[in-house]
């Protein structure tokens, strides 16, 4: 049976370059928050969004997704109720992506809050990639054109790296590219031995 590798990380702090790394040897990489943003576009979900969220996060019939995550990271209780809609939607998404994929040993599912959703119980192993929080907030100003005080706002509605760390398998420190290659190529062959 195919196992299903977690990878997650605070924002920022490279994910998405691991999970290319894996790609590149070959691996099954679902990209949770691509996924999202396609589903995210079902009529379905456009329906249950208007009804939380109304007619001020739509430009044109589409989500405007700087408004909406400008509520969501400032209001708790509205990211909870986003998520409510995305999570499952998501979920049932990636079942069918891992039938798909059922002849591959393992595959690896990146998503930033894992452990915040309880995701991380639904699979067999779980790498973390960390940065320091100056480093992650650098990268997300940079590549999101981002304010200093919306990404501290995201930063401060996931789990620290420390959380993370403690029921996480295998953790990557992210800060020299070079070094975090030869970490996932370590973390391959353990994979390959599962």
């Amino acid at each position: 049976m195919t196992k299903i590798i977690g990878l997650t990380g605070g924002i920022g702090s490279g994910k998405s370059a691991v999970a290319q790394l894996f790609i590149t040897h070959g691996v099954p990489v679902y990209i949770a928050d691509v996924e999202a943003k396609k589903l995210m576009q079902s009529q379905t979900i456009l329906k249950k969004i208007k009804i939380i969220f109304g007619d001020s996060v739509f430009d044109d019939k589409k989500i405007n997704r700087a408004k909406l995550a400008a509520i969501v990271f400032k209001e708790p209780e509205k990211l909870a109720q986003l998520n409510a809609i995305i999570h499952p939607a998501v979920h049932e998404h990636f079942i069918k992506w891992v039938k798909k994929h059922r002849d591959y040993p393992y595959i690896i599912k990146e998503v930033a809050i894992l452990f915040e959703t309880g995701g991380e119980k639904y699979c067999d192993k779980v790498i973390t990639v960390v940065a320091p929080a100056s480093l992650r907030l650098q990268r997300v100003i940079k590549r999101d054109n981002a304010t200093e005080e919306a990404v501290l706002a995201r930063m401060n509605n996931q789990w620290t790296d420390e959380q993370r760390i403690l029921k996480s398998d295998f953790v990557i420190e992210n800060i020299d590219f070079e070094q975090t290659k030869q970490e996932v190529d370590e973390i391959l062959k353990v994979l390959n031995n599962l």
